[in-house]
């Protein structure tokens, strides 16, 4: 029998939600990120929706490939720059924009002697203490790009390590910090992300890079997708394997976490955390079933989970299990799990199955580019 455990895509989400960004930041250009499999959307699944952004971005060489494996020539942003020499051929022939955010980076292109490609961007460290060059070498570092052979543009980029926070004094320092190292300087401007874009206008400067709003989920704490208008581009479902009677007073699944204060009717859905849903949500946590919200009862172990029925005693054996997204919003599992959005979608198993959803229902989509991924029906 075949499993159906599905991560169900909606191309027609992602170009919506790419619209809602272009509302937000009207008057700035969108760079869409795409990395990580586009959060575990798939790439390949959701790059016909992005065709109206101005430009991509991803954090490796190989996702890169993979977008040019698809055909697709849009303008592409390699966030992490390179570690070493020989990438910067393939950085060439793929014809991608190049992030630099260490003094060596730019060494290494004066070695080569000239720029690989015509625009570069400079990452500038504006607080977050990962990725940048310090604001005291950009006025310099800046120059030397510039008197590259080849080059047309040196662009300044920066990252928030606080943007969804509504608190607005850390984003201010940050954006002080850069202002500072960059002024006087040419080039386009880049610093907003997904949480930016929400809730901090001031730093939608010619480019905001959108990320995890594209796919229909909220960077914010306490404000789900449903609230900004956002529609989820992904719904993970699986079946109803089981359904059982437990006696008052018999606890269920791994260390008997839960014991039932009455007797049950319980469902077993097939996912578990070998899918990717996570084991740490708590009991409680809801899953739909014909609409209705199921709380998990007991510990998710790695192939199944178990659901208490009560709330729809006609569930049947076979029935769909929504885990998370059309009705019931990630963000409120993600809190359930303790940890973020994010991290969900991108977890996701070679087990689970894809399909992607258009307006004229399931359609076929092309074979994975490369990157990951579960089984495309």
């Amino acid at each position: 029998m075949a499993r159906n455990t599905i991560a169900r895509i909606d191309p027609d989400a992602v170009a919506h939600n790419l619209g809602r960004v272009r509302q937000w930041a009207a008057h700035s250009r969108i760079m869409a990120v795409v990395k990580a499999d586009a959060y575990g959307h798939r790439l390949d699944l959701c790059l016909p929706a992005l065709k109206k952004a101005d430009m991509l971005a991803v954090a490796t060489i190989d996702e890169a490939r993979a977008i040019r494996r698809l055909g697709n020539r849009q303008a592409v942003l390699l966030l992490e720059g390179v570690l070493h020499g020989s990438d910067l051929a393939v950085v060439e022939a793929l014809g991608l924009e190049l992030t630099l955010h260490h003094p060596s980076q730019v060494a290494m292109l004066e070695r080569l002697g000239r720029s690989p490609t015509p625009r570069l961007w400079l990452k500038v460290e504006s607080g977050m203490h990962r990725l940048g060059v310090e604001p005291e070498q950009v006025p310099a570092l800046h120059a030397r790009l510039l008197a590259l052979p080849g080059i047309e543009q040196v662009n300044l980029v920066s990252h928030f390590a606080s943007a969804e926070s509504v608190d607005q004094r850390s984003v201010r320092e940050q954006l002080k910090r850069f202002d500072a190292a960059t002024q006087g300087l040419g080039g386009e401007r880049c610093l907003a992300n997904s949480g930016a874009i929400l809730n901090h206008p001031a730093s939608h400067r010619d480019w905001v890079r959108a990320g995890i709003l594209l796919y229909g989920i909220s960077p914010l704490e306490g404000r789900a997708a449903p609230e900004l208008g956002l529609k989820p581009a992904m719904t993970l479902e699986a079946e109803i394997m089981a359904i059982n009677r437990v006696p008052a007073g018999e606890s269920i699944g791994y260390g008997a976490r839960f014991t039932a204060g009455r007797e049950l009717t319980v469902g077993v859905v097939g996912i578990g955390y070998g899918d990717g849903y996570p084991r740490s949500v708590v009991d409680g946590t809801p899953i739909l079933v014909r609409g209705r919200r199921c709380p998990l009862v007991g510990r998710v172990s790695m192939d199944m989970l178990t659901i208490d029925l009560s709330a729809c005693p006609e569930a049947a054996i076979g029935d769909r299990a929504v885990l998370w997204g059309q009705d019931l919003p990630i963000e409120e599992i993600a809190a359930a799990a303790a940890t973020i959005p994010y991290e969900l979608t991108c977890r996701i198993t070679r087990r689970v199955r894809y399909r992607s959803i258009t307006a004229g229902g399931a359609a076929e989509g092309p074979e994975p580019a490369g990157i990951r991924a579960g089984a495309l029906e």
